[in-house]
């Protein structure tokens, strides 16, 4: 007589990853995929392909490119899930290509173009030297500072900066407004806030806040429209133009410094203690930053640190560096807690 085994069938996983060897030279072909996602960014391929899938040729007519040489494009793309290659042969959106888009709501266009500029091909190549003196590149690749370079002789990547912040701007600041309790606070400084995306998501959901933008005089001249004159916010609000590293005149309930705190150490305490001199005690200070440790954004955060080292000689922070720097400022920090996956809000009360 047959008898049947009781015993549960094992299931045999499959370890999918690829070998060592085989992802390191995927990884050392990084620069291979960082330049295809500007490609294809440049070229506006996701713009022309719609939510029906197309192959290169037609693709190739939209963009005015060669269609084999786009097809290699966009098969490299698609083993990145950027873009979906079918058995057809045609290609398909992902949700990674469709980030791509100009109109998308959560388009990373701009990002994707800033991560790439020419400037940054130039300078990856000398990283051991910056980590060797702990200090930047730039000065001695470009013969002057970054911004000074950007602004004077790289116009169109000055205005792809600007397009970047003002996306990852836009992106984050209902975030922000969510995050943040205003009750018993009458006004708000957004301190190098840039256009002032943060500072109009509050006072649209305050109606009885006034707020203050203080930024570069270059930059709040393209504040954002609910803000200037004839903007449905414009009457509480006011654009200081100034730089934060040299003095804050603002008095406020709440400050506001997001992103910005990147730089070297002299000008990231520079600008924490002028908000201590400008506020009144008991005034609190929100301090929201990228962090290198402990979250879901590592990946993304760790390479932003090492191009901060290569063009400015900054850094992206950890939990303990930020709140090092302004307990040293005389920021003694309270709650550290998460706006969203990119980013952290540290809370601070100017002591009385």
């Amino acid at each position: 007589m047959t008898t049947l085994s009781t015993r549960p069938t094992q299931t045999v996983s499959v370890d999918t990853a690829p070998p060592p060897a085989m992802r390191l030279r995927e990884l050392v072909f990084g620069a291979a995929c960082a330049a295809a996602v500007r490609a294809a960014a440049r070229l506006g391929v996701a713009d022309a392909l719609g939510d029906t899938p197309a192959g290169a040729e037609k693709l190739a007519a939209a963009v005015t490119a060669e269609p084999q040489p786009l097809r290699r494009l966009l098969r490299t793309l698609s083993c990145y899930g950027i873009f979906k290659e079918r058995p057809d042969g045609t290609f398909a959106h992902t949700e990674m290509s469709r980030m791509l888009r100009e109109d998308d709501p959560g388009s990373l266009r701009y990002i994707a173009l800033w991560c790439t500029e020419p400037w940054t091909w130039a300078a990856w190549p000398r990283l051991d030297d910056a980590v060797r003196s702990g200090d930047n590149v730039f000065q001695e690749l470009y013969g002057k500072d970054f911004f000074e370079y950007l602004h004077q002789d790289a116009h169109e990547s000055a205005q792809v900066f600007n397009r970047a912040m003002t996306t990852s701007s836009k992106q984050s600041a209902e975030d922000v407004a969510q995050l943040l309790d205003l009750t018993g606070v009458s006004s708000v400084a957004d301190i190098g806030g840039g256009q002032g995306h943060v500072l109009a998501s509050l006072l649209e959901k305050h109606p009885t806040v006034r707020g203050t933008l203080l930024d570069l005089p270059d930059v709040v001249a393209k504040a954002d429209p609910r803000l200037r004159d004839g903007g449905p916010l414009a009457g509480r609000a006011d654009i200081v133009p100034g730089d934060c590293r040299r003095e804050i005149p603002v008095s406020a309930d709440l400050y506001i410094v997001k992103n910005i705190l990147e730089w070297d150490d002299h000008s990231t305490l520079s600008t924490l203690r002028n908000i201590v001199a400008a506020a009144r005690p008991g005034a609190r200070v929100v301090v929201i930053e990228n962090l290198v440790d402990d979250t879901p954004s590592m990946k993304f955060t760790t390479a932003m640190d090492l191009l901060l080292l290569l063009n400015v000689g900054g850094a992206k922070h950890t939990r303990d560096s930020m709140a090092e720097r302004m307990a040293k400022a005389g920021l003694p920090v309270g709650e550290i807690r998460p706006v969203n996956a990119y980013l952290h809000a540290f809370e601070s009360v100017v002591p009385r």
